[in-house]
This record gives C-alpha cells, structure tokens and sequence, in this order.
C-alpha cells in the first residue's frame, strides 16, 4: 500500500528528530491543508519535538452529494440517524492511517508518542483507527464526529502477524 500523500510540518530546527506525532484527518471535502495552520497557534514550546502530519483523503464520489467526487475518507450514502456508509472505504482510510502510524513508528516515534486527530469524517476514521490499533496510542481527539463503527470494530492485528 503506498502512503498517503500528506502536509508534515516538522519540529523546530534546533531540537532534536521527532520523537512524537499527531496524526490530524480533514473533514469531508477539504484536504490536509484545512488544519496544518492551527500548529503556530498550539504556541508549542520550542523545545518540543513534534512532527505534524495532515494527510490528504483520495478523491471519491459522495452519494449525498450527487456522486459529486471530492476529498472523502469514504462515501456517505444516506444522511439518516443511521448514517449509511460505505464501510468498506473507512477500513481502507483507517488501514492508510494504521500506516501513517507504522511510518512514524519507522522514524523512530514510539506509538505511546503518537495522537490521531480527526475532524468530522475524519473524526470517523480517526476513532476506528485508535480504537483498533493494536499498540497503545497517546491519544484520541475527536471534534463533530460519529463513531461509524461503533458496531463492527474489530481490532488490527499486531504488525508482523498474519
């Protein structure tokens, strides 16, 4: 699988490599250049080394929106109280993230240092990534979501099992 392509702001030059991530997902119809503004806002200390990646969702075609293709993390087809989605897509979004992560943990990022992040649709992928990963994450933030799969979440097996 290749990656996603993805907006990364690395941390300030004069401190050392990474040594965590936040992992922030766009919402329906944007792309990673919809967040990575808020990182000067976050006033981090400088002394911190965190690596910001915002990657962007492929381009699909969205039921509710007439078939209309646009930045989606998965289709919607119906804007009900149930939400019909397209679930296979969102396991395909969560598993390009489960990815992200494995990149990150390659960079030498312990997952115990890493956050996902995710904003409406995003938000959807963000909590069925965390909530499957099958090593411990620093943290969830989701922001005007969903928990899509509440009802099917099944967790990831650990790299390197099949």
């Amino acid at each position: 699988m290749s990656l996603l392509p993805c907006i990364e702001i690395e941390p300030h030059k004069s401190v050392q490599p990474a040594d965590a991530a936040v992992i922030w997902l766009h919402g329906l119809g944007a792309d990673g250049h919809d967040f990575a503004p808020i990182v000067p806002e976050l006033k981090l200390p400088a002394s911190l080394a965190v690596r910001f990646v915002f990657p962007h969702a492929p381009t699909l075609p969205v039921t509710i929106n007439g078939g209309m293709r646009m930045p989606a993390w998965y289709d919607i087809l119906a804007l009900d109280i149930d939400r019909q989605i397209d679930n296979s897509q969102l396991l395909a979004s969560a598993a390009a993230v489960a990815a992200l992560i494995e990149r990150e943990v390659a960079r030498g990022v312990d997952t115990r240092r890493i956050v996902l992040a995710g904003f409406s649709q995003g938000g959807a992928v963000a909590l069925q990534t965390a909530l499957a990963y099958p090593e411990p994450l620093a943290g969830l933030l989701a922001m005007s979501t969903y928990f899509a799969t509440h009802d099917t979440i099944v967790p990831m097996r650990p790299t390197g099992v099949s």
